[in-house]
């Protein structure tokens, strides 16, 4: 079932200006802003408690005691705890095998996460990742900091000036060599980081340009982030699942190597002959 932020995302074509406004003003902080009164919902937008009416209707909602029930919901589902999360999914659980059900959930995963991605903005984000004008830093959380170093690994291979962000206890060092014109993703899942979002705030100050690959219900830093890639990452277990998340990951790569071919050979060329001479790879001939 789409969160509210995926309907306002996929409605915001059909938005008046003020709707637009009343959506923005709800995913800054998504979703704290629709848990308050319709009337400090309409004062935070700056629109008529009307146009809130009106938007929520849009969205399929009765009224606005539905809409933030919904909102609650969702709530609820972010700041879960892995505890929580594996009660929560026990009794409804099916007899077949974990494999099949697991797999069921990552489906039904990547199937909502490619119905909600903007393709335009997927293009745009890659052509600008494979501008090396724009250097590249990537930094993530202490689970899907494994999401950023995957990408950092395969970024760094295609192009010259990517930097890895270290974890918390030593990134304040890096924020120093964030540059304007600079480039930093983030990945950030529910229970959202703090230090992260930080990041993203310091990073933002100084002029650098943020991408943030979260989660349907969106990590507060999409407030600070150009681009903004949601992913499903809720399966029958007591950890969420990036998988849908690393498919857009590496799509992505495969997509910025493919558009830009010859250059990627050159360097991938070096990069193996590199290899060979420190004899990192096992040779069988």
């Amino acid at each position: 079932m789409p969160t509210i932020a995926e309907k306002l995302k996929a409605r915001e074509p059909e938005l008046t200006r003020a709707e637009r406004q009343l959506a923005a003003a709800i995913l800054d902080n998504y979703p704290i802003p629709g848990l308050g009164s319709i009337t400090e919902l309409a004062e935070l937008a700056e629109v008529s408690t009307p146009t809130v009416a009106r938007m929520v209707q849009k969205l399929g909602f009765s009224g606005y005691p539905e809409f933030q029930h919904a909102l609650r919901e969702e709530l609820r589902e972010i700041i879960s705890n892995p505890v929580e999360k594996r009660a929560e999914h026990a009794p409804a659980l099916p007899e077949s095998h974990m494999l099949n059900r697991y797999a069921v959930g990552v489906y039904d995963n990547i199937r909502a996460t490619l119905e909600n991605v903007n393709l335009e903005e997927f293009d745009t984000l890659c052509a600008l990742l494979a501008d090396t004008d724009h250097r590249v830093h990537i930094a993530g959380g202490r689970l899907s900091g494994t999401l950023a170093q995957s990408f950092y690994l395969h970024l760094q291979m295609i192009r010259r000036d990517v930097f890895m962000i270290p974890p918390r206890a030593s990134w304040t060092h890096s924020v120093l060599d964030l540059l304007p014109g600079d480039t930093l993703i983030l990945f950030d899942i529910r229970r959202y980081e703090n230090a992260t979002l930080l990041l993203a705030e310091m990073a933002h100050e100084r002029g650098v340009k943020v991408v943030l690959f979260t989660d349907q219900w969106r990590s507060p830093i999409q407030k600070e982030a150009t681009y903004t890639f949601a992913a499903r990452i809720a399966v029958p277990s007591a950890w969420d699942s990036g998988l849908a998340l690393l498919l857009l990951v590496e799509s992505m790569i495969a997509k910025i190597q493919e558009d830009h071919w010859e250059t990627v050979k050159a360097r991938t060329d070096e990069l193996e002959a590199a290899f060979d001479r420190t004899r990192l790879f096992r040779k069988f001939t």
